[in-house]
């Protein structure tokens, strides 16, 4: 069994040889680099810690409608300017809204680093947020939303994710809702701009080839003009689970089954990426092998996790026919079950260096290590010791992730369903009556 505590201790150590290093400025900003000098290019980016989590249901996509809208022009750029400017570099330059952080981030030759940061700047502090900009920025994102709505393995995600979290900000889609897109203001963007585009939500992230104190110097000049204040906060996360079905005539029915799971900050984090990876993870994976090898009912079948500063989740996801839905519901809950009394060591070791390998080879990519340093450092404050994760990763056993799922399982059941005749698949109390005597309890009319 692993030692928890030893863990909580030894994965915040640092590396022998570590490039990495952090500046915390008086004003909270903080800037971390990850030097790596046998690259030519940068990947820097301005990561703003509040997301959908922090939006009123009122204003849902407000943080992503300001992520468009932060392109569309500066004091002293048009928009045209902005992408012209690092595409003359060589550079490309993007951004995206998750449930709780936002990012900015652009990747070019090292020796551009100064345009890159002099853009991000100018686009995280002089944005002028044009009516005329936003009306044609609302026609967008309202395609956007078409779009994933005509996209039924994504928006059944987004029904996956308000089922397990419903009337609240952490069960919100990202891109928003299309009646407030519609009618949000120049004003109340600017407005949560100014409230959470401050300097202690502020993290900006370089690796690659740089400097850090050369870094530091150019982040202090360009980055004047934050405002300071308190961190934005997060209403406490509460996991309901529960069941959603909506009628499509579509070709395909799209299942989403899931639990609640450990947070980022749990323990057990680790163990539930092996156990999601021994249940769907991959080809040699059990849903893999028994929904499409054996038994041909699913192109896409594959387990996910999702995890937050104060829950998480652990979900199944499956793309089959409508006369095979039934069929497919029940065998995922079956290998489901099965995991809790069986793991076999060989399919625990193939999990295990499938993660070891990921995070070994994410080491090679400028733009991966530039992204995991800022999540590190935006969940816990500080860079993860890497030898420590797979020492971590490897001293788990069966065990613990057999332990870990009938823990899981003790959580409500999410079930959403998309497609033609969902409705008439198994009702919510079967399927937790399928599950057995480990959560029958939590089962709902």
């Amino acid at each position: 069994m692993i030692n928890k505590s030893a863990i909580k201790a030894n994965v915040f150590l640092p590396e022998t040889n570590n490039n990495i290093r952090i500046t915390r400025l008086a004003n909270g900003l903080r800037i971390a680099t990850d030097t790596m000098p046998q690259f030519q290019t940068v990947s820097v980016g301005v990561w703003v810690n509040v997301g959908t989590r922090h939006e009123p249901h009122d204003q849902n996509g407000i943080a992503h409608l300001l992520e468009h809208m932060m392109f569309k022009g500066t004091v002293k750029r048009s928009a045209q300017d902005i992408s012209a400017e690092i595409e003359s570099a060589g550079g490309h330059m993007n951004a995206y809204t998750s449930r709780e952080n936002t990012a900015y981030y652009v990747r070019l030759l090292g020796e551009d680093l100064p345009v890159a940061v002099d853009i991000l700047s100018d686009v995280l502090q002089h944005s002028t947020l044009p009516d005329v900009e936003l009306e044609r920025e609302r026609t967008v994102i309202l395609q956007e939303l078409a779009q994933v709505e005509d996209t039924p393995d994504d928006i059944v995600l987004d029904y996956f994710q308000q089922t397990a979290y419903p009337e609240q900000t952490i069960g919100q889609p990202i891109l928003g809702l299309s009646e407030v897109i519609q009618q949000v203001s120049c004003q109340q963007i600017s407005s949560y701009q100014k409230k959470h585009y401050i300097a202690p939500n502020l993290l900006l992230v370089a690796a690659g080839n740089v400097h850090h104190e050369s870094f530091v110097d150019l982040v202090q000049k360009t980055f004047q003009h934050l405002d300071t204040g308190n961190p934005s906060s997060i209403t406490k996360a509460l996991y309901r689970g529960g069941d959603c079905r909506m009628e499509r005539i579509s070709e395909q029915t799209h299942l989403v089954l899931g639990f609640q799971a450990p947070s980022y900050h749990d323990d057990d984090f680790y163990a539930l990426q092996l156990l999601s990876s021994v249940l769907g993870g991959g080809m040699s994976s059990r849903l893999f092998q028994e929904i499409r090898e054996k038994r041909g009912l699913a192109y896409n079948i594959h387990s996910f996790t999702a995890s937050y500063a104060d829950s998480g989740l652990l979900g199944v996801y499956a793309g089959t026919g409508a006369q095979q839905a039934t069929e497919t519901i029940k065998i995922i809950l079956d290998q489901i079950l099965q995991l809790t009394c069986h793991i076999s060591e060989d399919e625990l070791q193939r999990a295990k260096r499938q993660l070891i390998a990921g995070i070994r080879m994410s080491q090679e990519s400028v733009s991966a290590r530039c992204e995991q340093l800022a999540q590190q450092i935006l969940s816990y404050d500080s860079p993860l010791n890497k030898k420590v994760i797979e020492d971590i990763l490897l001293q788990t056993t069966v065990v613990d992730l057999q332990n870990l799922l009938t823990q899981i399982l003790k959580t409500p059941l999410t079930f959403t369903a998309l497609g033609t005749n969902v409705c008439k698949l198994p009702k919510y109390p079967s399927l937790q009556q399928q599950l057995g005597g480990i959560n029958n309890h939590v089962a709902r009319n």
